[in-house]
């Protein structure tokens, strides 16, 4: 295979309008990776139209959000469910009744008759409410001190109940 004066220019013309996979069927004979390849070589930009999907177009909102959480930083995100206070009250689900869209945090101990789960409404993305997403995922970086005493409530826990 090789490049023709014909196909080198079509390729500068389709470059950014289509993807590699559309050029190579329009100009016939080429590869994908031989377009890429040729494109690298003629130092067309790198900036490639890329496609939507049809999900993405319908979920712009919550794209947005999800983009602005990601920009505030992992632990950033703890520190916004902390300050806020408003969680709701405890759902008591038993296993049979739990969903996607509800807390899987367990309370009790599962031999015990008094056992069930959270039940409040999960974060998207998670399987636990905001309360005990704060007792799931700490930090990164963030050891919290193991006290020597049995009786002394660490200062990270009472942070927590106080929140609650």
């Amino acid at each position: 295979m090789s490049w023709t004066e014909e196909k080198v220019a079509k390729l500068k013309e389709l470059w950014g309008k289509n993807t590699a996979s559309e050029i190579s069927t329009i100009i016939g004979g080429v590869s994908r990776n031989a377009v890429i390849g040729k494109a690298n070589r003629l130092n067309l930009s790198a900036k490639i139209k890329t496609r939507n999907s049809p999900t993405a177009n319908n979920n712009i909102q919550s794209n947005e959000q999800g983009d602005n959480l990601k920009k505030r930083g992992r632990r950033n995100k703890f520190k916004s469910l902390i300050i806020e206070k408003d969680f709701e009250p405890e759902n008591p689900k038993q296993l049979e009744e739990l969903d996607e869209s509800v807390c899987k945090w367990p309370i009790g101990h599962p031999n015990e008759s008094s056992f069930y789960f959270c039940g409040r409404k999960s974060l998207k993305d998670f399987s636990y409410c905001k309360l005990h997403l704060l007792y799931a995922f700490q930090p990164k970086g963030k050891k919290d001190d193991v006290s020597d005493k049995e009786e002394e409530i660490p200062k990270f826990i009472e942070k927590k109940i106080k929140s609650a």
